[in-house]
Parts: structure tokens; sequence; C-alpha cells
């Protein structure tokens, strides 16, 4: 079985022309499944309920099972279910909608409702918002309502059937649901010579992004010694994402932007991804990192959570001036602050506090470089030595002015680097996953110590690559192909 499935509790109750796509009762896909096996299917589930244990429920999660593409996905469902749960969404839907408003003339004089069918909105004013609401929640068909106080805010999003829409709205879901299936989930292979298309997402503008234009150029020139081709997508690219087979994350990642939404697509639409979801919920909060490192006896510098003032004399019991102090989602070494006495560390403390409600106070370890240790799917995949910025304590150093010194680098050859060095990163890469990993580490008299793990390290041709040379990127580009085979 392969193409369009649609499913509904009754053949009744879909009113358009199934025109090649197969109607399905919700009876018949879960209780038999020999009908629909093999291909490569692609589920719509217009049940009339998706609630927990229901057989729309039931067949969104089969249809997971069974490898089939569906709309909605289970946690999608889940997602939508309570507003607890989708409520990470809000602030950045909020934000969106209120800047379209301020756009428009007349703006909406009071609350209103949207529908938003397949991304398309039934106002033609909020076509971008539509889009950027099916971005976060893939169902067929969401109401959104919006109320007013100091601003514009979502009062709720939640799925609608299609027993609950008619006349002009159940006219404009089915001309949506033409165009969907007309134009989404586009098999790439029937037209590319490549047997594997892989989505590097890349933001050419980002300052500090982890690989360079040229690098990417490099992935892709070797890539295609493996058959594999690569496709530079951005931000904006996101509905397209199922046009591909897998996707590299070539983004600064965080959990509320769009690289987090883009890693959950991926998984949604069963594709291999770097960075998965897990992994840059787990790397980019140093809090998480800590007491997952140290409940499994990873060594790490001594750290002292702080979450008020009072904690200062605590810190001072435990480490001696000078006292680092981090937020938990620092990168490339913002957010991280050296206080030499106690009336820096007050200062520090409290302003920090202000941002976030817990940091880390760590013993500082002084040295020439840090160790970042690459680990690719449980191996080690290339191991560097940053070297501190001229005249810093860390290995980039951002100015006042706004300018940003870097220090150099010096890549090995892993049978040149110590053991113990190896073997710590690994083990503190296995805690998050199976994916792509660096480890930084110090190295002092008294061992060899994690700093911290990040999910998306630096990958630039000339630098991580010095040593391995076209063999680093075969490896990742084998580990995406391998996964596309085991499907």
């Amino acid at each position: 079985m392969s193409g369009w499935i649609i499913v509904v509790d009754r053949i009744g109750d879909f009113k358009g022309d199934p025109d090649g796509r197969q109607l399905v009762t919700t009876r018949d896909y879960i209780g038999r499944p020999q009908m629909l096996k093999g291909g490569d299917a692609k589920v719509i589930n217009l049940s009339r309920s998706t609630a927990y244990m229901t057989r729309g429920y039931y067949v969104s999660l089969l249809a997971e099972a069974r490898a089939h593409r569906v709309i909605p996905m289970v946690e999608t469902i889940l997602d939508l279910g309570q507003k607890t749960l989708y409520k990470i969404a809000l602030p950045d839907l909020e934000d969106d909608l209120n800047r379209r408003i301020k756009r428009l003339t007349p703006p909406p004089g009071g609350p209103f409702k949207l529908i938003i069918c397949f991304g398309r909105a039934d106002d033609d004013r909020f076509q971008d918002f539509g889009r950027r609401v099916f971005d976060w929640f893939r169902a067929p068909i969401l109401e959104v309502k919006v109320r007013f106080t100091d601003r514009f805010r979502i009062a709720s999003i939640g799925e609608l059937s299609i027993s609950d829409i008619e006349g002009e709205t159940e006219a404009f879901f089915y001309e949506t649901l033409d165009l969907y299936t007309r134009q989404s989930w586009r098999n790439p292979k029937e037209n590319k010579p490549a047997k594997y298309t892989l989505a590097v997402l890349f933001n050419p503008k980002e300052e500090f992004a982890p690989s360079t234009h040229r690098s990417i150029l490099k992935l892709a020139r070797v890539a295609e010694t493996m058959d594999m081709e690569v496709e530079v997508i951005e931000k904006k690219d996101l509905l397209r994402l199922a046009e591909y087979d897998a996707l590299f994350i070539r983004e600064t990642t965080a959990i509320d932007n769009h690289t987090f939404r883009f890693a959950r697509r991926a998984e949604q639409e069963g594709m291999p991804v770097i960075d998965d979801s897990t992994s840059i919920l787990r790397c980019t909060n140093k809090v998480y990192l800590y007491e997952l490192l140290s409940a499994n006896k990873i060594p790490t510098p001594k750290t002292v959570v702080v979450d008020s003032l009072k904690n200062i004399e605590r810190v001072e019991e435990e480490f001696a001036y000078p006292i680092v102090l981090k937020i938990p989602d620092g990168s490339f070494s913002r957010g991280v602050f050296k206080a030499n006495d106690r009336r820096e560390l007050e200062q520090m403390a409290e302003q920090l506090l202000d941002d976030s409600d817990v940091i880390l106070a760590q013993e500082f370890m002084p040295t020439d470089h840090d160790w970042r240790v690459g680990v690719l799917d449980g191996e080690p995949l290339f191991v560097c030595q940053y070297m501190m910025a001229k005249k810093h304590w860390q290995i980039v150093r951002h100015s006042a002015d706004g300018k940003v010194g870097w220090g150099n680098f010096k890549t090995f050859a892993l049978d040149e680097v110590a053991p113990e060095v190896l073997d710590v990163a690994v083990r503190a890469a296995k805690l998050i996953g199976d994916g792509l990993y660096g480890v930084d580490l110090k190295q002092t008299e008294k061992g060899v110590f994690v700093i911290e793990i990040n999910d998306n390290p630096n990958l630039d041709h000339g630098c991580e690559d010095m040593v391995a040379k076209d063999e680093l990127w075969r490896r990742i580009c084998r580990w995406f192909i391998d996964r596309i085979d085991a499907g």
C-alpha cells in the first residue's frame, strides 16, 4: 500500500472527492493491517475524536507502528489535549500574532478565532501565522481562539473534526486538503539521481554557526561520492522538510527557537536527525548536565547549584577565588563569568539570577587549552585542543565593544591522545544519545574533567577535519545512510 490514505469513522463522513486517495474506516485501519502493508503510506486521520483510547487515537498510534506517515501524530494529539503541554509554543506564536496584527488596517477590535486547515488560515490576513501554528501542531483542522487583554493572547488551540465544520468552513477544508495532498510529502527520489537526500539547516547570517558555508560545501562534495545529495535549507523551509531523507542541523540550537521545531518535525517524519530533540533538551541546560554527569560518576569541576544570594556563603565554603558563574544555557563562552572576590560574586550572581532562577557556581580550573572530543554514535570522531584567547581565560573573548577574539587550535590523531581523555568523553556522550556531540574537557594534574557536552559541535573544514580529512565527513554521511536504510 502506498499513497494517501484518508481514515474516517464512516465512509459517509467524507463529503469530498477521494480523487485517487483511499478512504478507509477507523475500524478497518485498526483491524485489517494486512490490507495496508508495505509501500510509503501517508495517512490523514479524520476521525471524529482522537481523544485518548478512542479509535481515532489508535489510528495515529498504529500508523506510527506501521511506519506510515500520519497527521496528527500521537505527540500532537497529546500536546493539544492540555494547555499545560502546548503552552511552550504560546510565547513564540503570540509574538508572531501581535507583530502581524500591528500591520493590519484596521486591526481586530476584540476577541476572534481562526480555523487553520493544513496550515492555511480561513482569514487571508493570517496566512503566515497559520503556517506557523501548523509548524508547531501538525493536525488537519485547528481552531485558535484569541482574546485581548494588554495585547492579543491565545486563549486556546484545539483540534476540530470534520463533523465540527459546515458551510464555508467545510468547503475551505476540502480545498486545502486537495492542495495539501498534491504538494506535501513529495518523493524526492523520483526526479533526483542521488539515492539519498540530506537537508542541512543553515543560517548564513549567524555569527557563530557550528559550520561555515565552506564546510557544508565540503560535506556536499564528500556526500556526492556516497550517492547522497546535500541541500541547504533555512528557517522558512519547515513545511518542505518531509521532501528529504534526513536532517543535519548546522545552526546553534535552542529549545525556544525554530531549530527545536525542525528536530521535532524530522522525528515525526521518521527521519534521522542530528541534533535530535532529546539531545538538544539534555545538552542546552548545564544544570541538567551537571546532575546527569554527577549521577553517573563522570568527573566534573566542583559545582554548586545557586538559586538565591543566600547560597553565596556555601559557595565560598566550597571554593577559593576566583569562582566561575554560569547561566544554564550559554554557548560560545557567553554567559560564563569569573568572580575574583565576594563583591564581584554577589554582583554577578544577582544579575544572572534576574534572568534565570538557577545558575551554577564552579571551581576555576586554569589551563592553557580545552580539549574538545567529537563523538559520533558512541565513537571518537575528532580531537582538538582549543587554546585560550590572547590574555583571556576562555577560548573566546567577548569584548565590551562587541569584538570577538578566538584562541588558536590544534587537531590530533586519535592515537595521539591520552586514552583517559577519549574514555571520559565517550562515556559522557553516551549518556546523551547516539548522535554527534562535542565533549569539552579540562586536563589537570588531578585528572580529566568534563566541562560541558555540546549537541551541535563545530565541524569546520580546515579545523576539526585537519587530521581525518574526508573520512570525518564520510563517517557523518554513513551515520545518516545507515539509519535511512534501516527505515
